[in-house]
């Protein structure tokens, strides 16, 4: 069996490599042989794919700053509809990657209408209340729906689209994560020094946005806290460089780090983080976090007022239960003092913190059992052809 996956960014990286780990696991279990080919990065390549395009850092939030990548995801767009047409897959499987998956999904609904399409983690339009269209495109090319978060479900069900809920990957990837005292062990942290991460950039547009309030912030709590050192996972290497130069610029005591995301959350006391997937991993790590999120100021006067965009929530973790469990600064919210008062209470007052934990909890029940990736992966090899 031949399968297509297209997605993009780092987030749809990792969610691509973890499904395709468990295809190969429940293919292996049926005794299919499986091709996968994709649009993806690294992760994906790790995990067995065959690359078409590496889309890894193809990729912005807003309308100014996708600018820059519209004809590099054209060209990746393109890359991927002449591989559809010379050599058609079994199964086209869409992850995230809203405007290219978009695309790719509507060109296979009208050139390739037997070609049965996937969509995995849909675009979070339930979230963002914009408008219908993309919704109705999604729907209408979209065989079989599989929801990450209870709420998607209820909303494409409700549009029309066959849904299977299955829970968030998240939960399975958390599984084999280091303890917080192994992490600390391991990263060399001592008993009574603060370990805060800092989560600034997965897309190159935050380097502009978010990293110089998330490092004022980071500046004045170490002048506050002097036990204080921070830790900097990085996304991808390409940010290391800038990353290090403010790290000398605003003065931090910091570790920037490759590889060992998984460590420094499961060791953090603390996380000031943009909005994204990995509010989610923190939280299933138990950790408080202060979550920040900015535009260029004519993209979010667009969104308000042209496309009339209204977000009750950015960060997944409140997205989940539809409540605030962690303080999300977004736009003009999102400054130096509005991080560092949220981050003292988070650290210093112990009812607040324990508040964060047990919401923590409501929250993972909303995410479904263990066993995630081994629910979407069967359910996509289910549509195999001969199999229908």
């Amino acid at each position: 069996m031949r399968i297509f996956i297209s997605t993009g960014e780092v987030s749809g990286d990792l969610q691509g490599s973890l499904l395709i780990t468990a295809l190969k696991r429940q293919a292996v279990a049926i005794g299919l042989e499986l091709e996968i080919v994709a649009l993806g990065g690294e992760k994906m390549v790790e995990a067995g794919a065959t690359l078409l395009g590496n889309t890894s850092s193809i990729g912005s939030m807003g309308i100014l700053e996708g600018l820059p990548y519209i004809l590099p995801t054209l060209q990746v767009q393109r890359q991927a509809i002449a591989s559809l047409k010379q050599n058609p897959p079994d199964l086209v499987v869409l992850i995230d990657y809203m405007s290219p998956n978009i695309g790719i999904g509507t060109y296979v609904k009208r050139h390739l209408p037997d070609l049965p399409v996937v969509y995995y983690i849909a675009p979070q339009e339930w979230a963002w209340s914009v408008n219908l269209r993309r919704t109705n495109k999604i729907v209408g090319f979209t065989d079989k729906l599989l929801a990450i978060f209870p709420q998607e479900a209820r909303y494409f069900q409700e549009q029309g689209a066959k849904v299977i809920w299955v829970g968030h990957p998240l939960v399975d990837r958390m599984q084999n994560a280091p303890s917080h005292q192994a992490a600390r062990v391991r990263l060399g942290i001592a008993p009574e020094q603060i370990a805060i991460a800092l989560l600034p950039v997965s897309r190159h547009q935050e380097l502009k946005y978010l990293l110089p309030i998330i490092f004022q912030a980071a500046q004045t709590i170490q002048a506050k806290l002097p036990e204080v050192h921070f830790w900097i996972p990085l996304s991808l290497e390409v940010y290391r460089q800038p990353i290090e130069k403010a790290v000398k610029r605003y003065g931090l005591r910091a570790t920037v780090l490759l590889d060992q995301q998984k460590e420094v959350f499961a060791a953090a006391d603390l996380a000031i983080s943009k909005s994204g997937t990995v509010n989610l991993e923190l939280a299933l790590l138990n950790v408080p976090q202060v979550v920040v999120y900015r535009l260029s100021s004519l993209t979010a006067w667009i969104a308000r007022k042209i496309l009339k965009g209204s977000l009750t929530f950015a960060s997944p973790p409140n997205l989940v239960v539809m409540k605030p469990i962690v303080p999300e600064f977004l736009q003009e919210e999102a400054t130096p003092e509005n991080i560092i008062q949220a981050a003292m209470e988070l650290l210093l007052n112990p009812s607040r913190r324990a508040q964060t934990l047990l919401d923590y909890e409501e929250m993972r029940r909303c995410l479904g059992e263990i066993g995630v990736c081994d629910r979407a992966a069967q359910e996509i090899l289910q549509m195999r052809p001969n199999n229908s």
